[in-house]
This record gives C-alpha cells, structure tokens and sequence, in this order.
C-alpha cells in the first residue's frame, strides 16, 4: 500500500464503517475494491481519525493562506489605484471588520488563528486611516501625523487591555519613532 491516496480512500471508508454513515457490507467491498483482494489488517496507518484531522489540516491552511494574501493584496491595491478607491475602501473596511470580528471569536479558542487576525485588522485599521488622511487631508503632514500617533495609541490601549505583547510593543516601538522624528528631523 503505497499509494497515499488509496491509503486516505481507506481511511475515509474506515470512518464511514465506525460511524455507520454506510452499511457494513458496502464498507467491506469498498475496502476490499481498493486492496485489490488482500485482507486488511487494521494497524495505527488506517484510523478514521486520520482522514478527519487531514482534511482539517488542509481547510485550516486554505483559511490561514486566504487570511494572509487577501489583506495584502487589498492593501497594497488600496495604495496604488487611485480610480477605484471609493469601492476598494469600502472593500477593505468590510474586510477589516470581518477581520476584528473573527480576532474576538478566535481569541477565545487560543488558536494560531487568532494573533494572526488581530495582526491583520491592525493593519486594516492602519491602512484605511492612513488612505483616508491621505485622500481628503492631501499634503496635510500634521493630519497624518496625527493618524499615526493615534494608530500606535490604539495599539498600546490594545495591547495592554487584552495583554497582547506584540500590540503593546509595536505601539510603543511606533511612538517612539514618531516622536524621534517629530524631534529631531522636523
């Protein structure tokens, strides 16, 4: 057996058996189908319970992947097109709500789901502010500035109310800078 698929084929009729989701005698000429005749010995490389966690593995990375790539490209779009900035605005808000609102379900399953999301909705709150002072305050640099002071400000508030490290430092790591440059260069 060392086709891979035909040991996933087997594990899926194998759970299908034990949960009774098909009659005994279809799983054991389905199985019978696939070992082409020879008997099956149930061993820990044919368990149910693998086919399920596979399958979780493979959706958990889809939604991880879409979850990473959808926020950069929208960011990136929203910086570069200037004709479709109204509806790729709005796109990009809905994202970043949906993004907040998936943050506070995923951060009580603990998951690695859940730092991820809050990372991206820091970034679409981000982004989107910035877009706005850029697009309706053009060559105002004391707005922007104070976008990006407010921006760390929510970061740090963040960062110490829900005891998120990461917040609380790139808050703090982005408020110094914006000071140093406030102070020094302008």
């Amino acid at each position: 057996m060392a086709n891979p698929r035909k040991q996933i084929i087997l594990n899926e009729i194998l759970f299908w058996k034990q949960n009774k989701l098909l009659p005994e005698h279809y799983c054991d000429f389905l199985m019978t189908l696939y070992l082409e005749g020879n008997e099956f010995e149930a061993n820990e490389r044919f368990s149910p319970t693998k086919a399920v966690m596979a399958k979780e593995k493979r959706n958990g990375k889809m939604l991880t992947s879409l979850i990473v790539i959808i926020p950069f490209i929208s960011i990136i779009l929203l910086f570069t097109l200037n004709q479709i900035t109204n509806l790729l605005l709005i796109f990009t808000a809905m994202f970043a709500v949906a993004s907040i609102i998936g943050a506070c379900y995923y951060s009580k399953t603990k998951g690695i789901m859940a730092p991820l999301l809050h990372i991206v909705s820091a970034l679409f709150l981000f982004s989107i502010s910035v877009k706005v002072g850029i697009t309706f305050f053009h060559g105002d640099l004391n707005v922007l500035f104070i976008i990006l002071i407010t921006n760390c400000l929510i970061w740090i508030g963040t960062g110490i109310f829900s005891k998120l490290v990461y917040f609380t430092m790139s808050g703090s790591l982005g408020l110094v800078v914006l000071i140093c440059y406030k102070i020094f260069i302008n």
